[in-house]
Formats: C-alpha cells, sequence, structure tokens
C-alpha cells in the first residue's frame, strides 16, 4: 500500500447511475489503495428519493452535505439536511435520502470494510410516501 493518494471523485466510475436513474455513486476505497478508509460521491438529482435504505453490521459512516439540501431517513425518521451538515450514523440504523429541489450531493465517508463486506440492503419506507 502506498503511503498517499490523491483521486478526483469525478474520475472514479459510476457504479450506481445504471440501476437507479438519477442517482450517481463513485467509491473511492480501491482507487486511494485504503484498507482502513472508503470515500464515496453520491449525487441525487432534484427531487429523487431513494427507492431503497441500507445499515452495516460493523461499519460507522459519517455523510457530508457538500451540494444542495434535502432529507435523511434514519430507522424511520425523517430529518432535514442542507449544504454542510454531517451527519454520523452507527452500524445498525437504517438510512435512506431524498434530495431537495437543488439536488443533494453527499460525500460519505466509512471506517474498515469486513473482507465480506458489512452493507444490508432494504426497502426505505418513507412515512408521507
Amino acid at each position: 500500500m502506498s503511503r498517499h493518494a490523491t483521486i478526483n471523485l469525478m474520475d472514479v466510475e459510476d457504479s450506481v447511475g445504471a440501476r437507479v436513474e438519477g442517482l450517481e455513486g463513485r467509491f473511492a476505497r480501491k482507487h486511494l489503495d485504503s484498507t482502513e478508509l472508503g470515500v464515496s460521491l453520491f449525487r441525487y438529482a432534484p427531487d429523487l428519493r431513494s427507492p431503497f435504505a441500507h445499515s452495516h453490521r460493523e461499519q460507522e459512516e459519517a455523510y457530508v452535505v457538500v451540494a444542495g439540501s434535502g432529507r435523511v431517513l434514519l430507522d424511520g425518521e425523517v430529518q432535514e439536511l442542507r449544504q454542510w451538515d454531517v451527519l454520523r450514523v452507527a452500524p445498525e440504523v437504517v438510512r435512506a435520502f431524498e434530495a431537495g429541489p437543488d439536488g443533494l450531493d453527499v460525500i460519505a465517508i466509512g471506517g474498515t470494510k469486513p473482507a465480506d463486506g458489512d452493507g444490508v440492503m432494504g426497502e426505505a419506507t418513507w412515512p408521507d410516501a
């Protein structure tokens, strides 16, 4: 492993867009040659509500809103988000995002990823759906 690495998140391939229209997901962990740190960019089109949610078995995450605004669903509770908010989420909390009228760009930062992964996918059940 190198002692340092630099990657522009916009140079990382979009791994999500083909599966969810209006959502980009760019995962930089492998490009940074990191075993301890994951950094990803998620870009939600205006008013896009994520149809899926996820949690983790082990990995705590932090999300930084770098552009736009929106809402996050956390274990069934909705919280507003605005630019430069930082949200920390414990592994077991089920989460999903919804963009506001200007879209939502979020950088996700996670810790060590277990070898077999630890993401648990599910449906997002928004209370106002």
